[in-house]
């Protein structure tokens, strides 16, 4: 079954900044899960994975602009400690330089701490991967077709993917 609107599909990932260091990996956890054509990946991933089918490999590079925009200076906000994703664990262990997600009204949003307080964090509101060029090799791993239910949502559910409590 190839890669095509409105099909669910798993992906494992690894993520380099182009000629550095491996950055992130999805092999050591479960696969990546979404479901195409409905704008939960980056268009360009999406557009790499279309057509391609179980056991594909493919590897894509992108530009700040394709990928997760160019650094926006001042974009430092001041924000309460409780619209953290999972704040009640990590209320305590926050420190300057850690990845944090803000819940938003569109989502989570990735952004860094630049400073703690008691109640409020400062936060660099530019994702982490800002300006930087990306190297992507994903392995296509489970090719499905969309529930009515992933349908009507608009995304994928299950291991990997969205869960409804």
């Amino acid at each position: 079954m190839q890669i095509t609107a409105d099909k669910v599909v798993s992906f494992h990932y690894r993520l380099s900044e182009t000629g550095g260091e491996l950055l992130e990996s999805s092999y050591e956890t479960e696969p990546t899960l979404y479901l195409h054509g409905h704008n939960g990946l980056l268009a360009a991933l999406e557009e790499a994975l279309e057509g391609k089918q179980v056991g594909d490999k493919t590897s894509i590079s992108i530009t700040p602009e394709q990928g997760y925009g160019v650094r926006q200076e001042g974009a430092v906000q001041r924000i309460p400690i409780k619209h953290l994703l999972d704040y009640a664990k990590i209320k305590n262990k926050l420190k300057p330089g850690m990845k944090v997600a803000v819940n938003t009204q569109h989502g989570p949003w990735d952004a860094v701490v630049l400073k703690v307080g008691k109640f409020n964090v400062d936060i660099d509101s530019n994702h982490p991967l800002a300006s930087k060029n990306l190297d992507f090799e994903l392995e296509v791993i489970e090719v499905r077709d969309a529930s009515d239910e992933e349908l009507a949502h608009g995304h994928a559910h299950g291991v990997g993917g969205h869960h409804h409590d």
